[in-house]
């Protein structure tokens, strides 16, 4: 048998094995019987309890998000860091009956958001982590218009869901929908630019262009690091109209430029040695994003840098981030994906760019970053 035909019939054989496997493990688990026995045999005890708490909490992760919502609109983290506080006293407080009150304490100290110390309660490891971070905080505020878009989520599936996010992405909402947008990504952009400051240095560049930057969050809390960078920044007119209020305010003014623009529609701007793609790329479909690389490297000279960083599928140790957090969010705000980075290199390939390469940040379930270099 030639070789190739040997070798074919290997790789078809293991297939069949390991479908064979796959099958026969997926009937084990679906059987009472067998969840049952491992649930009580010692050496599958563990595994077995392990696998079905995941699976209650998939069930239950809703009602979770509620109960971190309810605490943050409470304000309890705040309030619990001043001192700790008996359920009657936060009842009293909030005008909410003390057994509901009670309730929605336990499940907090459940979830790690909140401790008990006695009859009172106190901050928990993840509430005290929550509070030094108003960018989550944010979100889950922001999360009320995300929650109403899955109510139904196989008509958002089909495409025949009329979205509340889709209507509060500024490439569709009015002049007041972006600035409420720009806000949202100014409040939770310092814990994705601590990642990105941390992995990259941009002392050696003279001009950076941050495109589709909003207020300039990035760029002030960059400007710093970087003394002698020049700051530009690229988005829709009344978002830039924030952003240069927001340099005078920083007395960025000397250093930072803004332009107003669209680029769907308008060329950017020349004249800088690096530009960035933070939180922007995922936002778009695939034609549109090829569309925005091939506009930054018109915009770089030979050998400029694009720096990008997002959220990406299939991100290890982070999968439902990308995979399922930002496959159904992006698919309510009616355009954009999150891409694999193996996607977005030959994306970027395809614009014009070469020395692609990924660089390693320390939770890179917030962001993960790619570096590219516009060819010669």
């Amino acid at each position: 048998m030639p070789p190739v035909a040997l070798a074919s019939n290997k790789a078809f054989g293991l297939r069949s094995f390991n479908n064979f496997w796959l099958d026969w493990r997926d009937g084990c688990l679906a059987s009472p019987r067998f969840q049952s026995w491992a649930a009580r045999f010692p050496l599958t005890r563990f595994m077995a309890r392990r696998e079905a708490r995941a699976l209650f909490d998939l069930c239950a992760g809703f009602v979770y998000a509620q109960v971190l919502a309810s605490c943050i609109e409470l304000d309890l983290f705040e309030t619990l860091a001043r001192q700790p506080t008996s359920a009657a006293v936060l009842a009293a407080r909030h005008r909410i009956p003390v057994a509901a009150m009670l309730m929605l304490l336990n499940a907090a100290v459940s979830l790690r958001l909140l401790s008990r110390q006695g009859e009172a309660f106190r901050l928990g490891p993840l509430g005290a982590a929550l509070r030094g971070n108003l960018g989550i905080s944010a979100m889950v505020a922001h999360h009320r218009m995300f929650y109403a878009d899955l109510a139904d989520p196989v008509a958002l599936l089909r495409g025949q869901a009329e979205t509340q996010l889709g209507q509060f992405w500024p490439y569709r909402g009015s002049a007041g929908q972006s600035a409420a947008y720009s806000a949202l990504m100014a409040v939770s952009q310092p814990m994705v630019a601590r990642e990105i400051l941390a992995a990259y240095r941009f002392n050696g560049h003279r001009v950076l262009m941050d495109v589709g930057g909003g207020d300039g969050s990035f760029l002030r809390l960059l400007a710093p690091h970087a003394p002698d960078l020049q700051l530009r920044l690229f988005d829709l007119p009344p978002v830039a109209e924030a952003a240069t209020l927001a340099f005078e305010r920083d007395h960025l003014s000397g250093r930072a430029q803004v332009y107003g623009g669209d680029f769907a529609r308008d060329e950017l701007p020349k004249g800088a040695d690096i530009m960035t793609l933070i939180r922007v790329l995922h936002d778009h479909p695939d034609e549109r994003a090829l569309q925005i690389l091939k506009s930054v490297r018109s915009a770089l000279p030979p050998k400029g840098v694009l720096l990008l960083a997002e959220p990406m599928a299939g991100t290890k140790g982070a999968e439902p981030v990308g995979d399922a957090y930002f496959g159904f969010y992006l698919l309510a705000m009616g355009s954009g994906r999150a891409r694999r980075p193996a996607e977005i290199h030959a994306m970027l390939a395809e614009a014009g760019f070469s020395k692609v390469r990924q660089i390693p940040t320390s939770q890179p379930m917030l962001t993960c970053l790619i570096i590219a270099h516009a060819i010669t």
